[in-house]
């Protein structure tokens, strides 16, 4: 092979290496939307979303369904409203919960749903009742230590 041949080569090479560079980027940062179909939307309200971002995953049984669309604070209930889009092959019951976890110790955050037993569904733009807020860590740590601080030394 000539030395032409081999540059465009590698040329091409270098051009594929930062073409799955840059789709690997957008994965990881969620922003790629390709593959995911438009859903219906449900409202969840929390006390704290911690970290909670938009475009954070939804899951169910650790299976990713949907994800976070809006995120704002209501005014009416002083607490804040998140609105997730679920993928429509996926239906839960009306007492269906929803909580905010960390995937690790350190890692995002997304929301996890637990379906319920009842025999209604969830209709597209309705509310999830049951909620629980994220485990912000500094208030762990600051009950832990009120608790040791109260604790009677022997």
């Amino acid at each position: 092979m000539n030395t032409r041949t081999i540059e465009i080569l590698v040329g091409l090479f270098v051009a594929g290496a930062v073409a799955a560079l840059f789709m690997l980027s957008l994965k990881v940062s969620n922003l790629a939307s390709y593959g995911d179909s438009d859903g219906y939307e449900l409202v969840a309200h929390f006390d704290n979303i911690g970290g909670l971002k938009l475009r954070s995953p939804v899951s169910a049984g650790g299976v990713r369904i949907g994800q976070v669309t809006d995120i704002h604070y209501d005014n009416k209930r002083y607490d804040a409203a998140v609105t997730i889009s679920v993928s429509p092959q996926y239906h839960f019951p009306k007492d269906t919960s929803a909580s905010i976890l960390t995937a690790g110790l350190l890692g995002e955050q997304y929301i996890g749903l637990e379906p319920g037993a009842e025999e209604e569904t969830l209709q597209p733009g309705e509310q999830i009742e049951l909620t629980q807020s994220a485990l912000v860590l500094e208030q762990v740590i600051g009950q832990f230590l009120y608790s040791k601080a109260q604790e009677p030394t022997q």
